[in-house]
């Protein structure tokens, strides 16, 4: 078990939020790489005594790829801890292809999400009965393209519950892109840094998102949902009541 690479979800930056395995690995393994601020080091509090500690923001892929492989054939247990959780926006997949390409073994661990995390934090469920039953994972066009027909004007013409990554900085083109769908007072929660201590949580009208964003000096690490589940959470699931067989 030793002699093996494991991606690990921090989860969304609660140290309370890993799961029991990622605590696990971490708290056993003799190098740790790990995804610069977007990480809270307070998960790394009880690890071993001469663990090798790798902060990769500022590493090339080329540079990772060979502290895994150098450790990897010392026998050494290497963990790569992303932020929330490893297969969503977590740029892994070309980590694993490299490692795939070496030989290596790997395992992928999951992590609580920030989108998943918002959503508790808001006390909101986000798929609500006969209001929307679909949630869509997506971020505004930037240095990343996003394909044609997931632009963001057409996935809000589905009327469901939208989580947008990556996309705080883009703040005026994610207005933009809704309006054309979306009325100007559709609820918009925007959610820094989840389940950190220096947490934000700003509820607002799509109308009013760049200004609020830009109050708020929200410039990374910011959740934004929006969809009818913000507002209609009165719809009562078939599953409780009373008769209900399955």
């Amino acid at each position: 078990m030793t002699n093996q690479v494991y991606f690990v979800g921090a989860g969304s930056g609660d140290p309370e939020l890993l799961t029991i395995k990622a605590k696990r690995l971490i708290d056993s393994a003799d190098t740790i790489i790990f995804a610069g601020s977007l990480v809270n080091t307070e998960i790394f509090k009880d690890i071993k005594n001469g663990t090798k500690l790798i902060d990769s923001s500022n590493l090339h892929l080329e540079k990772i790829i060979n502290i895994i492989k150098d450790d990897y054939l010392r026998n050494k247990k290497i963990v790569r801890v992303q932020s929330g959780d490893p297969t969503i926006y977590g740029a892994i997949q070309e980590q694993c292809n490299l490692l795939d390409n070496l030989n290596i073994p790997y395992e992928v661990v999951p992590g609580v999400s920030s989108f998943t995390a918002s959503a508790a934090r808001l006390k909101k469920e986000l798929t609500v009965p006969d209001v929307t039953q679909t949630i869509i994972i997506t971020r505004i066009s930037g240095n990343t393209t996003v394909p044609e027909m997931e632009k963001l004007e057409e996935l809000a013409k589905h009327h469901c519950s939208l989580a947008l990554f990556l996309s705080v900085q883009h703040v005026k083109k994610v207005q933009e892109s809704l309006l054309k769908v979306l009325k100007p007072d559709t609820r918009v929660a925007l959610i820094y840094h989840v389940s950190w201590p220096d947490e934000k949580v700003i509820i607002t009208n799509l109308s009013d998102l760049v200004t609020t964003a830009r109050k708020y000096d929200l410039k990374k690490s910011t959740m934004i949902l929006i969809g009818p589940f913000l507002e209609n959470q009165n719809k009562a699931s078939k599953l409780y009541e009373k008769g209900f067989t399955y």
